[in-house]
């Protein structure tokens, strides 16, 4: 791992009462502007950047509640679980972890309670919604979150009371639908990665991971008849059929035996930050799925396809990546399209957030420190047997239809 700096994140006594400033699972820059969220509440925070390109400092946090911009199906109070964001033209994007919670055991309790709390497994409605957000430029000139923008986009939600939402659709999948029961951190349906191409999106799950096999479902969502057809009614999306008829693909990714705890977007590669699907704290690593836009059918996707770019450190406990994000004009893809071996061997700058930050992270009560990761210089190939992991370096990409997926 190349850590090229740090960057000091800086937040109100609002967030930090909340705790939610320990708690981040979700990242994107937009230029000077850095877009974040946690698992602990409803929101999202925007952060500006001292420097786009070398940030050491972000500061002057505002939050946006989604329970403002669009309606939730749960409690106002209750939190979203917020496990991915992206952004694109005027939207930002946001979803939830899609996943049941079972009660967690703490040090202070009992045996007798330990057991009960093992026993409960609670569904909390927020946690299933994808949100599309409209952003405009503020009254300061900073980009904001509104419920609906002076040009008319509206902020929309897929999961709204009353509606089905992204689980429904996997209810007789042959792959997935086992673990719609299942509690996240015991393998079971547990979303935590997002990232848009064009109109479509990315959803990696860190559970299930099947025999070693992480998933990343594609979706299209399209704005829902029953909004369009009733103003009145609040905004709403809902997931459309893919040009080949179906309303997902899935994607097998090899990642190790390791599920998906974030996705970016680098041109049309997707990075793939990579941790246990259970309560572990690592290994953790980020991978690029190469081409990852020009599937037209769901994939195997393995060897070449998936190149290892970097592993990242973790504590035992503590200091958990959770959200990776480009920094600055900083793409691998694009710099060696644009300016050949000088600019490939600048590679690619990313922004690598923590959830349980450890003490050497906390420089003063309301503030946290991300790390600032250099990828893709140099390029290295190790010796490759059929056993090793992905290459890291590029080479000829290989298709492999989803029925060769081993069934033992």
């Amino acid at each position: 791992m190349n850590v090229e700096g740090q960057v000091e994140l800086r937040f109100s006594e609002h967030m930090v009462r909340t705790g939610n400033h320990v708690n981040l699972s979700a990242v994107r820059t937009e230029g000077e502007y850095l877009w974040l969220a946690g698992d602990e509440t409803a929101t999202v925070e925007r952060l500006i950047l001292d420097s786009p390109d070398e940030p050491t400092r972000a500061d002057g946090q505002r939050s946006f509640a989604l329970n403002e911009l669009v309606d939730l199906p749960g409690p106002l109070e209750e939190e979203a679980d917020i496990e991915g964001i992206a952004r694109a033209g005027g939207w930002l994007w946001a979803v939830g972890s899609h996943s049941l919670v079972r009660k967690r055991v703490k040090r202070q309790h009992d045996e007798a309670k330990a057991l009960r709390r093992l026993a409960k497994v609670r569904r909390e409605p927020n946690r299933f919604v994808i949100v599309r957000l409209a952003v405009q430029p503020g009254a300061d000139g900073h980009p904001e979150l509104v419920r609906e923008s002076d040009d008319g986009r509206r902020s929309a939600i897929i999961g709204a009371a009353g509606t089905d939402n992204l689980t429904d659709l996997l209810v007789d999948d042959v792959h997935l639908a086992p673990f719609l029961a299942i509690p996240s951190k015991d393998n079971g349906m547990d979303v935590e990665g997002l990232a848009v191409h064009g109109q479509t999106l990315y959803i990696g799950l860190r559970g299930p991971v099947l025999r070693g096999w992480a998933v990343v479902l594609e979706v299209l969502p399209i704005e829902s008849m029953e909004s369009t057809e009733d103003p009145r009614d609040p905004g709403r999306l809902e997931l459309g059929e893919l040009p080949e008829g179906t309303r997902y693909r899935k994607h097998f990714l090899d990642l190790g035996g390791l599920g998906v705890r974030d996705l970016c977007p680098d041109g049309d590669d997707l990075l793939v930050l990579a941790g246990p699907s259970m309560a572990l704290s690592g290994p953790v690593r980020v991978y690029r799925w190469h081409g990852a836009a020009a599937t037209e059918t769901s994939r195997v996707v393995r060897g070449s396809e998936l190149t290892l770019e970097t592993e990242l450190s973790h504590g035992a406990g503590e200091d958990h990546a959770e959200g990776l994000a480009l920094l600055g004009a900083g793409s691998a893809s694009r710099a060696r399209t644009a300016g050949g071996a000088d600019a490939a061997a600048t590679g690619t700058q990313l922004l690598v957030v923590y959830d349980s930050p450890a003490p050497g992270r906390r420089p003063a009560p309301e503030s946290v420190l991300a790390d600032r990761i250099r990828i893709g210089a140099p390029l290295v190939a190790p010796d490759a047997t059929p056993d090793s992991p992905p290459v890291t370096k590029m080479q000829l990409v290989v298709t492999v239809p989803l029925s060769s997926v081993p069934d033992h």
